[in-house]
């Protein structure tokens, strides 16, 4: 009984906080509280129930013995009633001997109804606790789905977070690609220009190269008289 007194003086101080603070999982850890507990709880129960017979039975005995007294008394009369003072005398010494044996009765009973009330004042403490600490459980397990949630949609976020730059790393990647695109289309243009340029330059060398030729030509024919 000491050691189920001292679980629960340990489980119902603020210690339980601490202890639940350094558990991996406080569901779990608080659920077997409760499974010791409710175990003590039998044990407390029983021996409450044994305390109480040890009463029930020392209240017995007692008032049998007080029945028996009553009983001597009345014979006791009846005796005398009847004329015989031997047998009244008899029926009181009796009645002595029980009164005698009445009063370690009544002290063996008064220190079990005294017993009796504190082992039920026990009981009905620890089972108001034990009801405490099952109230405690459940709202320790419904802050704890609260928080698994919590922990969900955080990872959920951070997934969200995780697809918003790849996107934005995407775009950047795409600027680039249209930039560089931009750049080579307008070198490609600017090489065309200067093709242009030097195509047409020729054209006019090569017209300048004809231009004299024929020129050549017309004094040769003059010379020969064609």
């Amino acid at each position: 009984m000491a050691n189920i007194l001292k679980r629960f003086g340990d489980i119902m101080s603020a210690n339980i906080n601490a202890l639940l603070d350094k558990a991996e999982d406080p569901e779990k850890m608080i659920d077997k509280y409760i499974r010791d507990i409710e175990e003590d709880m039998r044990k407390v129960k029983a021996e409450t129930a044994a305390v109480m017979a040890t009463e029930a039975k020392a209240k017995r005995e007692l008032a049998e013995c007080q029945d028996e007294i009553a009983k001597m008394q009345r014979y006791a009369e009846k005796a005398l009633t009847a004329g015989s003072e031997s047998d009244a005398r008899r029926f009181l010494e009796k009645k002595g001997e029980l009164a005698g044996k009445q009063a370690g009765l009544q002290q063996a009973y008064d220190l079990a109804a005294a017993n009796a009330a504190k082992m039920r004042e026990m009981h009905d403490k620890l089972e108001k606790d034990l009801e405490g600490l099952q109230n405690k459980r459940d709202s320790i397990k419904a802050k704890a789905a609260v928080a698994k949630t919590q922990e969900k949609l955080n990872k959920m976020g951070a997934s969200v977070s995780g697809a918003g730059e790849a996107m934005a790393a995407f775009d950047r990647m795409e600027a680039k690609v249209d930039r560089m695109l931009d750049e080579a289309n307008a070198m490609s243009e600017l090489n065309s220009r200067t093709d242009d340029i030097d195509d047409l330059a020729a054209k006019y060398d090569e017209a300048g190269n004809t231009s004299s030729v024929d020129d050549e030509l017309a004094a040769l024919k003059e010379k020969m008289g064609l």
